[in-house]
């Protein structure tokens, strides 16, 4: 092994969280199971900070973050489900009430993709997905809820 204590500790980091190659004497399958838990984890852990997502998402969640977060390193939670729920929208994928949710946010903090996000100073109007939500004196109100699909009702259509 070579390299500082440090470099490989980076590496060790990177190929767990960033997707980046194994280090060398590390076994490969203990190190993807470790990079698996450490995805759960972070999928928890956004999934507290973004429910409606979570949710919205349901059964396709644990894989659509695993997917979207295999070779992206942490920002934290809140940003790594604004990050991810900005993805989904981009693809027309954003469930109704991850549409709400990002909605909500964008109106009432400032984020660029790169710094933390800040609170808004002045009134703002955001939409995704068909909601829209209105920030207005430091207030957030959720004026139109996003568009849900029709329910199916019953084994038949007519």
């Amino acid at each position: 092994m070579t390299g500082t204590l440090a470099e490989r500790q980076a590496e060790l980091v990177a190929a767990l969280v960033a997707g980046g190659p194994a280090p060398a004497g590390f076994a490969a399958g203990p190190l993807a199971a470790a990079r698996a838990a450490l995805r759960r984890k972070r999928a928890g852990e956004v999934a507290r900070h973004w429910p409606l997502l979570a949710v919205g998402l349901g059964a396709a969640w644990p894989s659509t973050f695993a997917d979207w977060a295999a070779e992206r390193p942490t920002a934290g939670s809140l940003r790594d489900g604004w990050d991810l729920a900005r993805a989904l929208r981009e693809r027309d994928a954003l469930p109704p009430g991850g549409a709400e949710e990002l909605a909500v946010r964008e109106a009432g903090l400032r984020y660029d993709g790169r710094r933390a996000p800040r609170p808004r100073r002045l009134p703002a109007v955001a939409r995704a997905g068909g909601a829209v939500a209105v920030q207005i004196a430091g207030r957030v109100r959720l004026v139109r809820p996003a568009a849900r699909p029709p329910a199916h009702v019953g084994g038949r259509y007519s």
